[in-house]
């Protein structure tokens, strides 16, 4: 075999072939088989599926879920289900909290005082004795015209496969990805009992199901709609009612566990508080819930301003006031999607712009072809005593990106809420914070997290567009 160089090429002559080898490209491969050193937050992950990565890919149904959907709709024969699923949506997406009596009387009294201004300009010198009464109906008028009026909902048969054709597919898709953010980031917790409040057509059971399997025992569903319990067996029995449900242990009640001290390991509210009229409905309901936890308390709403400001009620009234009950001492403490327990920056901001994340979904195919759609949601997952789990990291627990991430040339525009209660504009560049952190940050997205940032981050980085 003859060897020899010609140029930065080295040729190598056999009796069957020649073979090239560039001899840069040799070093490289020989630098190249070492180790590479990698920051100590990635733990050894790629950059593409770093700790902080909670998103999921488009999800879908269970096929079993979908099958039993689609056949109890199909015998059912609703009229114009299409339509009036479309429209159910938009009323639920819009749908407020009723206004307090307090707020009420509040505003009476400043429309009073108004009115009584301008009727005292008016009539400066002549004595009304009429102007009491037309006060009265000059305030109740503008009080029916300016108020929101809430329309209760009463989740018959009818109405609930219209809200199946409409919700459970996003509905979904919104609880398995705030689960899913427990399950990647403590990986020892497995859950024995789950206790859904409101639980509606059952998702949160098939979601925890999805993710825990057979190591859930017990599910126990509460809804006040008999209806709505009814077709959640069927689901669960593939679309009929033949008593072999695909997850067993499954049981339904109108009413929440009397018993005080009975807790479960998991305990959801998806998209019932905001069903409740009153703030002191929720707040019972809240401490209830609380008090029936054992591990994680977790609640979903709407991705509105009226969804995420009821979570934050919860947030505050759980964090700042002491627990009724006494027999489990142990603190509570954020979980997601919060970095801290000071107020929440997005409401102390104005405009006040809603907490909220995304999560891609096929919708329930009620034509041929299912539809890639959009989940806009907010939640919260308080836990037990969070600071004594052995995996909760001390790097990926400080920022959370809040917005769309911006991709652009050489660096990535970031909107981070910080472990300091402030929100942050942030421009992550491979100069300034290294190669790992900006790979890490242009491969995640929104409701990701993030390493904490170092205190070198000037402050006109921050206002960066």
């Amino acid at each position: 075999m003859n060897m020899y160089l010609l140029g930065s090429r080295m040729y190598v002559k056999c009796s069957r072939c020649y073979v090239a080898l560039c001899l840069k490209e040799a070093q490289r491969c020989q630098s190249s088989a070492a180790p590479l050193e990698q920051a100590d937050f990635l733990k050894g992950a790629p950059h593409r599926k770093h700790p902080g990565v909670t998103n999921l890919k488009t999800v879908r149904l269970p096929e079993q879920l979908q099958g039993a959907a689609q056949s109890v709709l199909k015998s059912a024969e609703v009229k114009s289900l299409t339509e009036r699923a479309h429209k159910l949506s938009s009323f639920l997406w819009s749908r407020k909290r009723a206004i307090e009596s307090s707020q009420l009387r509040e505003k009476a009294i400043l429309l009073e005082k108004k009115f009584l201004e301008q009727e005292r300009d008016i009539h400066t010198d002549a004595i009304d004795h009429k102007l009491e009464a037309r006060i009265s109906k000059r305030v109740l008028s503008e009080l029916r015209r300016t108020t929101y009026h809430r329309t209760p909902l009463r989740y018959d048969e009818d109405l609930g496969l219209v809200y199946m054709a409409a919700r459970l597919a996003g509905g979904y898709a919104a609880v398995l990805r705030a689960l899913n953010e427990i399950k990647k980031r403590d990986p020892l917790f497995v859950p024995y009992s789950l206790l859904d409040f409101g639980s509606g057509l059952g998702t949160c059971t098939w979601a925890s199901h999805t993710l825990w399997g057979d190591s859930l025992k017990e599910y126990v569903c509460v809804d006040s709609s008999g209806d709505m319990n009814t077709l959640a067996e069927q689901l669960l029995s593939g679309g009929s009612e033949v008593d072999n449900p695909v997850i067993k242990q499954v049981y339904f009640r109108q009413f929440l566990p009397v018993s005080p001290t009975v807790q479960f390991d998991l305990v959801i509210a998806a998209f019932s508080l905001s069903e409740l009229t009153t703030l002191d409905e929720r707040l019972n309901v809240i401490f209830t819930l609380w008090r029936k936890t054992n591990s994680y308390l977790v609640l979903v709403e709407n991705g509105t301003k009226d969804g995420h400001q009821i979570l934050m009620e919860a947030r505050d009234i759980i964090l700042k006031r002491e627990e009724e009950v006494k027999h489990d001492l142990r603190r509570p403490s954020m979980f997601a999607p919060c970095t801290h327990e000071l107020p929440c920056p997005k409401l102390i901001k104005q405009p006040v712009v809603p907490c909220n994340f995304t999560q891609f979904y096929y919708s329930l195919p009620l034509t041929r072809h299912q539809e890639r759609q959009q989940e806009k949601f907010s939640y919260l997952i308080i836990s037990r005593s969070a600071e004594e789990k052995a995996q909760k990291s001390e790097h990926w627990d400080m920022t959370r990106l809040i917005a769309q991430v911006h991709r652009r040339p050489r660096h990535v525009q970031c909107q981070l809420c910080c472990a300091n209660g402030e929100l942050k504009q942030l421009a992550v560049t491979a100069r300034r914070h290294g190669k790992d952190m900006y790979r890490c940050a242009r491969s995640s997205d929104w409701g990701d997290l993030l390493p904490m940032f170092h205190a070198e981050d000037d402050t006109n980085n921050d206002e960066m567009q």
